[in-house]
């Protein structure tokens, strides 16, 4: 029998006996007065002597975290909201049936205490305790250390333990949430109205990605799980909603990584009547703010780099100047601004750049734009870890974009950069339904080529905009990534509580002392 079976079956010996004792195994509720934070806030200031006159009695429930048994007495430490109080039971205060009761507790244990506080010998903050009440017993034990374990997916698939264990983990998805009420809060000041979009979808459209398909039985079709919600807000805008937001899981069918997450959370929001240049300045608002409602400030730690979240400190910069700028010296002179003008002269930027840095892929076939594209990320993005707007982007990989009207190979594009990734994507939105068929047709055409992720043609949506859609800008915003960001997690898997892994194998054990 395995140590985890082993101890499983020493503690359900231990429950009955706790039941002998006329407490229930699972009771119902138990009535607090106080929570643990709210004790440690109220009263870690307090003396010995202000805490006895007037006495302070409280009722309060916790998971035990640490148990230790003296003779007629014993300590333990109760843990709830992330924070731990200690307890004192002594057999004279609790009685015989409370001290056995006590006896038969582990570490993992629920249980709800009475009585007053005081301080120990040494100073500690705690409670004396007149009255044990039994709420729910841990039957498998927790892990002794839990950083640093070979497998690394354990933390991630046992979320329920790694919070338990790790208070610097409950404080990353405290973060988290604060991020999104502090997004929404924004929103709804600015006069944006939230919406609930369709997360089935008849047609996969609104980004340039690999959809998961399912099937509707009754309807006997096929339909895309939503890879955005974008196509479909802004069909709201056509309706009338000029301020409109979603905050909204989002599904793609591609490969795990560091920054990537097949169902991930992002904030878009469209905006009537202003152009990518309104929604730009609204959207560095957005995040400088949520920067000081998460962290108190604007400045943030990311790994050995500090990022300044403050609006003086971001950079904007076109797709081709961040090209030239950050142009590798080993590559040669830096690129002229007519060679992004040609087929012949982005195929010789392709070259100088391979000679003297990591290989950029080139197909003479494709458009030049999606050339220029792929050499902006192997020799800009890498730079980029303060806030850096990159603005005007090729049309080949914006079919969704406004182009510039003196230049229609570039589009009213840009992204917000930090920590070398991508966190927001925005655009001048393309409201002439007859551009609007030819980007399609132009993606069709991508796909016949292999493409997979190119975008397909949707006729609804085309009426849509046939109806008249009142120009506009929109927004995506990565929830994910910028939680990491703002809490310094290196991984996306660091900040969503349970994230997509492999299929489990086999059922892992930890080595534990067992708690008498």
């Amino acid at each position: 029998m395995a140590l985890d079976e082993k101890i499983y079956e020493l503690r359900r010996e231990k429950l009955k006996q706790i039941e002998a004792l006329g407490q229930q195994a699972y009771p119902r509720k138990y009535e607090f007065t106080h929570t643990i934070p709210q004790i440690l806030a109220d009263h870690s200031e307090k003396t010995a002597e202000q805490l006895e006159n007037p006495r302070v009695n409280v009722r309060i429930a916790g998971r035990i975290m640490a148990i230790r048994l003296m003779g007629k007495a014993g300590f333990a430490h109760l843990q709830q909201g992330g924070q731990r109080l200690q307890i004192y039971v002594k057999k004279d205060a609790v009685g015989e049936k409370g001290f056995e009761l006590y006896k038969l507790l582990d570490l993992g244990d629920h249980i709800g205490v009475s009585g007053y506080l005081f301080r120990t010998r040494t100073g500690e903050l705690s409670v004396h305790v007149d009255e044990i009440t039994f709420l729910s017993k841990d039957l498998l034990p927790l892990p002794e250390k839990w950083h640093g374990l070979t497998d690394v997916e354990l933390r991630y698939r046992q979320r329920y333990v790694d919070l338990v264990m790790n208070p610097e983990v409950r404080e990353v998805f405290q973060k988290r949430s604060k991020l999104v009420q502090s997004l929404r809060a924004f929103m709804d000041a600015q006069g944006f109205i939230e919406v609930e979009t369709p997360m089935m979808q008849p047609v996969a459209g609104g980004a340039v990605a690999r959809p998961f398909v399912t099937h509707h039985n009754t309807l006997d079709m096929d339909l895309f799980l939503r890879i955005a919600p974008e196509l479909y807000l802004k069909r709201l805008t056509v309706g009338g909603f000029d301020r409109v937001y979603e905050i909204n899981r989002n599904f793609r069918n591609e490969g795990l990584g560091w920054r990537w997450n097949p169902e991930f959370t992002m904030l878009e929001f469209y905006q009537a009547y202003t152009d990518y240049r309104g929604v730009m300045d609204l959207t560095q608002q957005l995040i400088e703010q949520a920067a000081k409602d998460v962290t108190g400030g604007t400045k943030t730690k990311w790994g050995e780099d500090e990022i300044d979240w403050a609006g003086a400190n971001w950079k904007r910069m076109t797709m081709r100047e961040a090209i030239i700028y950050y142009w590798p010296e080993a590559a040669g002179a830096k690129p002229q601004m007519a060679e992004f003008g040609s087929a012949e002269g982005v195929e010789s930027l392709v070259r100088r750049f391979n000679s003297g840095h990591a290989h950029v892929a080139y197909d003479p076939k494709e458009p030049a734009g999606k050339t220029i594209a792929a050499l902006f990320e192997a020799a800009a993005e890498e730079h980029l870890i303060q806030p850096t707007i990159i603005y005007e982007f090729p049309t080949a990989v914006s079919p969704l974009s406004k182009q510039k009207p003196d230049e229609p190979d570039w589009t009213e594009r840009w992204e917000i950069f930090a920590g070398t990734m991508e966190i927001a994507n925005g655009f001048s939105e393309l409201n002439d339904p007859e551009d609007q068929r030819r980007r399609f047709e132009q993606q069709l055409k991508e796909r016949e080529r292999g493409d997979e992720e190119a975008h397909q043609m949707d006729e609804d949506y085309i009426r849509a905009l046939s109806y008249g859609m009142p120009p506009a800008g929109g927004v995506g915003v990565g929830v994910d990534r910028l939680a990491m960001l703002l809490t310094d997690s290196h991984t996306i898997r660091d900040v969503i509580l349970f994230p997509l892994l492999r299929p489990e194998k086999t059922l892992p054990t930890e080595n534990t002392e067992e708690t008498k």
